[in-house]
């Protein structure tokens, strides 16, 4: 019985201590999975319960044009923040710091005691308002350095550049498009936590880390062309009483951006004092009606395809042709005109008679082909594609109006790039804006570099074209306007009527420009838009002298050599007096029952013929762009001899022409 019981004794006994041995081993393996395994992710779990971490703005990388001038820069400022727990006497000392952070005393100490600890005061301030918080020497506020964005040209580019948000995310322009780029590293504060998740005090030695700054971005644009562009389109909008405008200037063989101007402009610095129309970068968001500035694609395809040449003649029907049920008018009545002259006059008949001959087919084929209907692809965020409808949808009048620009619409970026093609001899380029990519070392972290889309048309149709060009900007051309002193300049003007509900506005137009310099070996492509203008709706006559200004400065600030053999030319031609031609300087015309291309309003008095004799070209055209008139000028010098005679009771349909003969 004794030995039953000591063996029972025994069996607990050793049941209990197994028990033990596997409580032990299981609480040193607990141990080591939490101390040795786990150890560093708890350590981070228990220093989120007391440590509490304050994100810092992080610094951007700046924006350069390609000289290296700064559009977009961070600078240092000091923010600044209490910890509650550290004052005294809130009160007292919310009344001291409300007038310098721009709080009224009630608000301050609303908010002060309504923290657990930590607050913010005032982000970003300047240094001479953070001066005077520290002069006094409160217990409790501090102050951190973080990056604000600073855009030290004001209003120059700022739609290309863009701008940020508080956070400092970009919102537009580059700094949207580039924003992971030019975007730095984000710091931070640490501050302690109490017991119950309080905040007690900035943690001894480890009080934060400032933001690292992003990579720099090196832009195609120039600041100093961009200047010239922005200041001239200014002049061409105010001057006209128009509503908006746009310029853009590109190196055509390589799809460099040089200059991208819109008007109105805004300040980035307080980008929220303006509305969204404001902020829009027009150049690439809005699309239009290019009008006749779409002649050119016309021929150079037309050309292209061998269904023309530039010697064949084409009726132009005395200013009136019926097609499909509808009726082209041209702004003036022609007879037989050759293709340059359709362009240099502007004939609507003319181009939709090229268009018939074209066919549908090929014209939209060539079309796309020089980007027209899809997005160019620039580096900028907010592109419009434009709208050139499947050919399987044209009908009727269709082919006619589309081959003088109506019913299509093209942004100022994506005519001024197809232009470019014509310039540079057949190549449709990727356009783009943004050069390189460095960081703060000066090191090349990538590099773009001009990109050859497609071959559009042959260099000798391009060329063929290039020289069509230059005679509407040469006397009795619609373009004159656009003429560049000691340069050959091509291009094309362009007229269209705004859209407006289901119909065309009647008053409503959009004057452009477009075109390169010098002829030869074009170094600039420049396009002028003026939108809604009050003082003429002729391109020639109000984007026309923009281009003409834009072009004479940027090859002066480029150096660019004029024209030697234009200049000896110029210089040893003999006064020769040219008896006037019934050439108007207006282009485009309309569509009964549809839509109007260009022209003018019929019959608008524009008062007395002004006394041109003894002016200069110059003062000439001055007089013709407030008055309105189409004025065809011929020669070069002192103005001898006008039609009609000064006084004359005149309208803007009339023909108006001075003569000029170098000073003696």
């Amino acid at each position: 019985m004794i030995e039953k019981r000591e063996k029972w004794a025994r069996v607990r006994m050793r049941f209990v201590a197994l028990l033990f041995a596997i409580v032990f081993v299981a609480t040193t393996g607990r141990a080591f999975y939490l101390q040795v395994l786990n150890n560093d992710r708890l350590v981070k779990l228990a220093e989120k319960q007391h440590q509490r971490i304050v994100a810092l703005t992080p610094a951007r990388g700046t924006i350069y044009d390609r000289t290296n001038a700064p559009f977009a820069v961070s600078i240092e400022m000091d923010s600044c923040y209490a910890e509650t727990r550290n004052m005294d006497n809130i009160p007292q000392e919310a009344a001291q710091l409300a007038p310098l952070l721009g709080y009224s005393v009630q608000e301050l100490e609303a908010k002060l005691k309504g923290a657990k600890n930590f607050v913010w005061l005032a982000r970003r301030i300047p240094p001479e308002q953070a001066q005077k918080v520290k002069a006094l020497g409160l217990e409790g506020v501090g102050f951190v350095k973080e990056s604000k964005r600073f855009y030290p040209n004001s209003q120059v580019a700022a739609h290309v550049v863009g701008f940020t948000g508080v956070d400092p995310g970009g919102l537009e322009g580059v700094e949207k498009k580039y924003d992971a780029t030019i975007l730095g590293n984000t710091g931070f504060l640490v501050t302690e936590r109490d017991a119950l998740g309080r905040d007690i005090a900035l943690k001894e030695g480890s009080e934060g880390k400032s933001g690292s700054k992003g990579n720099n971005v090196v832009l195609t644009l120039d600041k100093n062309v961009q200047y010239i562009a922005e200041k001239e389109l200014t002049n061409a909008v105010v001057k006209n009483g128009a509503k908006a405008g746009i310029a853009i200037v590109m190196e055509p063989d390589t799809g460099r951006v040089l200059a991208m101007a819109n008007y109105p402009s805004f300040n980035p610095n307080s980008f929220a004092d303006y509305g969204q129309a404001t902020l829009r970068n027009r150049a690439i968001a809005d699309s239009f009606e290019p009008g006749s500035t779409f002649k050119i694609f016309l021929v150079a395809s037309a050309l292209e395809a061998g269904v023309i040449r530039s010697g064949d003649m084409f009726n132009c029907e005395n200013g009136s042709y019926r097609m499909y049920g509808r009726t082209i008018h041209d702004t003036h009545k022609y007879g037989a005109l050759s293709v340059p002259q359709i362009l240099k006059y502007s004939s609507n008949i003319g181009a939709a008679k090229i268009g018939s001959r074209l066919g549908p087919e090929r014209l939209y084929a060539a079309l796309t082909g020089f980007g027209f209907g899809e997005k160019s692809s620039i580096d900028l965020p907010g592109e419009a594609s434009g709208m050139l409808r499947p050919q399987s949808k044209w009908y009727g009048i269709d082919l006619a109006t589309i081959s003088f620009g109506q019913g299509v619409t093209a942004t100022a970026l994506q005519i001024t790039n197809a232009v470019s093609v014509v310039a540079n001899g057949g190549n449709l380029m990727k356009p783009y804006l943004v050069d390189r990519i460095v960081d703060d070392n000066g090191v090349v972290l990538q590099q773009f570099a001009p990109q050859v889309k497609r071959r559009i048309i042959s260099p000798e149709t391009a060329k063929s074209v290039a020289r069509m060009l230059e005679g509407v900007v040469v006397e009795g051309g619609t373009g004159t306007g656009a003429a560049v002193e000691g340069y050959r300049v091509a291009g094309k003007t362009g007229t269209a009527q705004k859209v407006e509900g289901r119909g065309y506005s009647a008053s409503k137009r959009t004057a452009s420009f477009v075109g390169f310099v010098p002829l030869e070996k074009p170094r600039l492509a420049i396009m002028v838009v003026v939108d809604e203008p009050t003082t003429s709706s002729y391109g020639g006559v109000v984007a026309a002298p923009a281009f003409s200004a834009i072009a004479q400065q940027t090859l002066c600030y480029l150096n660019v050599p004029p024209d030697k053999s234009l200049l000896a030319r110029k210089k040893g031609a003999a006064p020769e007096k040219v008896a006037p031609k019934p050439e108007p300087a207006a282009e485009g015309g309309s569509v009964e029952g549809g839509s109007v291309e260009g022209g003018s309003v019929q019959g608008l008095e524009a008062g007395a013929m002004p006394n041109f004799r003894g002016m200069s070209m110059r003062q000439v055209l001055k007089v013709m762009e407030k008055r309105g008139l189409n004025v065809k000028l011929q020669g070069s010098g002192r103005a001898v001899e006008q039609n009609p005679a000064p006084g004359s009771r005149i309208t803007t349909q009339d023909q108006v022409w001075v003569r000029f003969v170098p000073s003696a």
